[in-house]
């Protein structure tokens, strides 16, 4: 199947029986972009046509999205920590063991910054857009389309209707809708009540309290954050986004207040689709700035 602006070569590595598929492109040092949820690495290939004549560009599909296997509950957990296991496997896969400069957005976020703290040694740069790596702030409720999504009949609505997928692609652009090809480019991967399941875990694994399953890991890399201070870091951020929003952007900017900050006043949640023109030739720059 093709996808408007999607021209790369398919990879696969196994990981526990499990194929996962990502693009790798280009030479150079290595840029890792972590996706989230419910999107795939096409959220990124604008990002990757413009780097990879000088840079390797890694963009991965988690386990159950994009175009990598998504397998029932019965082989595979959907977990936070697991999904921090997957990234280090397919890492080492790809030789990609430093310098490494990471891109995350939304669930990319949280796995990448596990890492991340966990590595800081192996972490060049990173850019980090409307995403989390800590816990949900004190001043930020649970946003009600995420409830929803939780509650009991949110299976039937995420995976019988994909309401999840087909709301992100209409309500996450604010400046700049969609094309057609583009947003059904998005949703093709979860076509079936089964294959929309990882979008599904996504959202019930958000860690909202102590016993919540990967609370404590959550925990853990807030507290390590520190770790990742003097990385150069940029933030590219979309003001209408409606869970991360003015909120996460405190939180990030009072841990990390020398952070290179390009706000979007006008942009929503797929920021690399509303602020396409002006973010990625900021992102090219700022990596051109610390070599």
């Amino acid at each position: 199947m093709a996808f408007p602006g999607y021209d790369f070569a398919p990879h696969f590595t196994e990981i526990d029986g499990l194929r996962m598929h990502y693009v790798d492109e280009g030479q150079g040092e290595t840029v890792v972009m972590l996706h989230g949820n419910p999107n795939w690495s096409y959220y990124y290939r604008n990002l990757v046509h413009r780097l990879k004549d000088r840079y390797r560009c890694l963009v991965p599909d988690h386990i159950g999205c994009g175009l990598s296997d998504k397998p029932g509950d019965d082989r595979y957990p959907f977990s936070l920590e697991r999904r921090v296991s997957d990234l280090k496997a397919w890492l080492n896969h790809c030789g990609a063991t430093e310098n490494l400069t990471l891109v995350v957005h939304d669930w990319g976020g949280m796995i990448g910054m596990a890492f991340a703290t966990e590595f800081p040694e192996r972490i060049k740069r990173l850019v980090l857009l409307n995403t989390g790596g800590f816990h949900l702030p004190k001043t930020k409720g649970v946003p009600w389309q995420l409830k929803l999504a939780r509650s009991p009949i949110g299976g039937l609505l995420v995976r019988g209707f994909n309401a999840f997928s087909r709301g992100a692609v209409r309500s996450c652009v604010t400046r700049n809708p969609m094309p057609k090809a583009v947003a059904d480019a998005y949703c093709a991967p979860y076509n079936s009540w089964a294959n929309r399941i990882a979008v599904h875990r996504f959202v019930q694994d958000i860690p909202l309290k102590p016993g919540d399953r990967g609370y404590e890991l959550v925990t853990q890399v807030e507290n390590r954050l520190e770790r990742l201070k003097g990385i150069p870091m940029m933030i590219g951020w979309g003001d209408k986004d409606f869970v991360f929003d003015e909120h996460f952007l405190k939180e990030w900017l009072a841990r990390f207040p020398e952070a290179e900050l390009h706000r979007y006043p006008d942009c929503g949640h797929y920021i690399l689709e509303d602020a396409s023109s002006e973010l990625i030739p900021m992102i090219d720059d700022f990596l051109s700035r610390h070599p």
